[in-house]
């Protein structure tokens, strides 16, 4: 395989392109080109650099949180705890005790970014969010049902989220089609529902034994508490799967960027494009819910971050997933060993990204005054 910088010369949105007679002229972007036979693949070097930085930081704060505790260790205690070299106590505080709760703030972070990334592509515009349209209320509300009325499994649980988010997505879609879904409609619609179905689970929890409804609440904050290992491992296999078909339907997601007819002209099937990633988003947003409790406006903010780091066109998984998963370990670790008592992470989401919330929304305002 061999790598190279600069710009293919056939490619349209290369750095360079040239015509008979005339100079080079420079776009401004740098792109990594990636050979093999007949294969090849083009990165911005400024998304690989950001992914970089980014993966580092992840690393540092997975190994600061895996020391942290009332127990401290040091980073080489951690490190050969993690490669074998260390048994006893320290490999049961590190691998037994702490690394499933930062495995789970990694996957589940990752999945959340990346579900924002396809709800925010799809509709094209940067409120959208699972959280705010009512998907993650939709999960929320299946696995409420089941915790109160089945006091169910685990696996129960993922399935009854899966089942409230997928019902709610059809509800959201359905009410907001008329002739083809706008992104805006789709928004204000899926707010609505939101609000209707917050309604429903205060009713449930208000309803519900004293034991069942303080449980429930305490894990609709979202918190990474009560995660196991084999939740880490099934999660995380699930949104490994999701996260593959949301990288081989990438291609028409970006044509869907461009606008609907722009897209339609292209071969893209718009309608059902649309609701297939909207079911994938979904999916992601379930999965984690079912483990965790909904966490809150990590999905929102994750792809707007990470767009405005790489500066890139539209927002890529990648960096989006790599912000997600700083930011949900980051909001735990903050919960767990910063506040004055132990919080549920989504309790920092919702504190850091309400102020987000409330940025975004000055800023679109002022850009269409």
């Amino acid at each position: 395989m061999s790598a190279r910088s600069g710009l293919d010369p056939h490619a349209g949105s290369s750095r360079t392109a040239r015509s008979p007679g005339t100079r080079r002229v420079d776009f401004g972007r740098r792109v990594l080109l990636l050979r093999r036979r007949r294969v090849a693949v083009r990165l911005d070097w400024r998304s690989v650099i950001i992914c970089s930085v980014l993966a580092l930081a992840v690393a540092c704060m997975a190994v600061l949180a895996l020391m942290t505790g009332s127990y401290q260790l040091s980073p080489g205690q951690v490190v050969s705890a993690l490669t074998g070299g260390t048994t006893g106590i320290v490999h049961d505080i590190v691998v037994e005790w702490r690394l499933p709760r930062v495995l789970a703030a990694l996957v589940f972070g990752a999945a959340l970014g990346v579900s924002g990334a396809l709800f925010q592509s799809t509709m094209r515009n940067p409120l959208a969010d699972p959280y705010i349209i009512g998907f993650s209320q939709g999960s929320y509300t299946g696995a409420l049902i089941v915790i109160l009325l089945v006091n169910g499994t685990y696996w129960q649980l993922a399935g009854g989220a899966l089942i409230g988010g997928t019902a709610t997505a059809v509800a959201v879609y359905l009410l907001a089609y008329r002739r083809g879904v706008q992104g805006f409609r789709l928004i204000v619609v899926g707010i609505g529902i939101s609000a209707m179905l917050a309604s429903l689970n205060t009713w449930l929890i208000l309803k519900a034994d004293l034991d069942k409804a303080m449980a429930a609440a305490t894990w609709g904050a979202g918190s990474l508490n009560g995660v196991s290992s084999a939740q880490v491992v099934f999660g995380g296999a699930c949104i490994a799967v999701l996260l593959l078909l949301a990288a081989m339907a990438s291609r028409p997601m970006r044509q869907l960027e461009l606008g609907d007819d722009v897209a339609a002209a292209q071969g893209v099937r718009v309608s059902a494009t649309r609701l297939g990633l909207i079911v994938l988003g979904v999916a992601l947003t379930a999965t984690v819910t079912a483990a965790s409790g909904p966490i809150a406006f990590i999905s929102l903010v994750a792809p707007q971050i990470a767009r405005r780091l790489t500066r890139s066109a539209g927002i890529t998984f990648a960096p989006a997933a790599l912000v997600g998963a700083l930011l949900c370990l980051t909001a735990d670790y903050l919960a767990q060993h910063v506040a004055p008592t132990p919080l549920p992470v989504g309790i920092i989401t919702v504190m850091l990204g309400g102020g987000y919330l409330g940025w975004l929304l000055i800023t679109e305002a002022r850009r269409h005054l």
